[in-house]
């Protein structure tokens, strides 16, 4: 049976680092301040809302909202995150994506300075994640996944690790920030021959393809750690999933992430301390 690398104290972690860097920030004068921009009324946006309005409260950071109908024009998006960009009081953005097809999202997300960049969609954030500089913030549930990993004390060094998925959002950065801490990283992706027995291997498997359960008794063997990352609604089962078919790992492997209460409830909390961040490099 696997012991269950559950987020709740994870975040309970970061939160009180946040904490502690707000209140010396408040010492100087200084609220640290996150935007967040919504076009539209997605249910899956207001969810998450929601859930960082409530962390922040939590934290003690401010909240600041831009809001927008669905046929907004790509120009005044742009017009908007310049006035971000050039508003010292607001620390950070977030904005929801996808964006609506008739707007350019590269080039409305390429127009934020990277260091308001809070969740790593700026081409600048993510050259920063490859060369390792402090060029803007990872994807707030990419850094989740290594918060989790650091927390519960997974040496990485030498390991074998097979990340399912090469998005922008989750596997492309979490494989660069796995490799920054030394471990042997595969990537497997929809044209990757024999990704269960890629997986069965691994030391570590980070599940990120966004398949309901992909990962099943035939990708995991006892002594593995099981990282998942996927969110998923099953209509049949009428509930959130993730990627990993739980009952077929929790009693094989040694450590598991369960869904939901796993990487999902980190992420909020990165994106809060990522805010704090840049409030403290903002005075430097």
């Amino acid at each position: 049976m696997a012991v269950l690398l559950t987020g709740k104290e994870v975040a309970a972690a970061i939160n009180e680092r946040t904490r502690a860097a707000v209140a010396e920030l408040n010492e100087k004068g200084v609220t640290p301040t996150l935007c967040i921009l919504r076009v539209g009324e997605r249910p899956d946006d207001l969810s998450y809302e929601r859930g960082a309005v409530k962390r922040a409260e939590a934290v003690g950071v401010g909240i600041v909202k831009r809001l927008f109908p669905e046929d907004v024009t790509e120009d005044e998006l742009i017009a908007e995150v310049e006035r971000i960009n050039n508003d010292p009081s607001i620390h950070g953005l977030l904005m929801f994506r996808p964006l609506p097809r008739h707007i350019n999202e590269s080039r409305v997300c390429n127009a934020l300075k990277p260091e308001k960049d809070m969740d790593g969609i700026t081409d600048l954030s993510m050259a920063g994640v490859y060369a390792q500089k402090p060029l803007g913030y990872p994807p707030c549930t990419a850094q989740a996944v290594i918060e989790l990993i650091d927390h519960y004390g997974i040496d990485l060094k030498g390991k074998n690790v097979a990340v399912i998925g090469r998005s922008l959002v989750i596997g492309k950065p979490v494989t660069m920030m796995l490799i920054k801490k030394n471990a042997t990283v595969t990537v497997c992706h929809t044209k990757t021959n024999d990704v269960a027995g890629i997986c069965r291997r691994a030391d570590i498997i980070v599940a990120a393809a966004g398949s309901a359960g992909m990962v099943n008794g035939d990708f995991v063997r006892e002594g593995q750690t099981v990282i998942d990352v996927g969110i998923n609604w099953s209509e049949a089962e009428g509930r959130i999933v993730g990627d990993v078919e739980f009952e077929a790992a929790e009693p094989v492997v040694e450590k598991l992430t369960p869904v939901p209460g796993g990487v999902g409830a980190v992420t909020t909390g990165v994106l809060m301390s990522h805010v704090a961040e840049a409030a403290m490099r903002s005075m430097q």
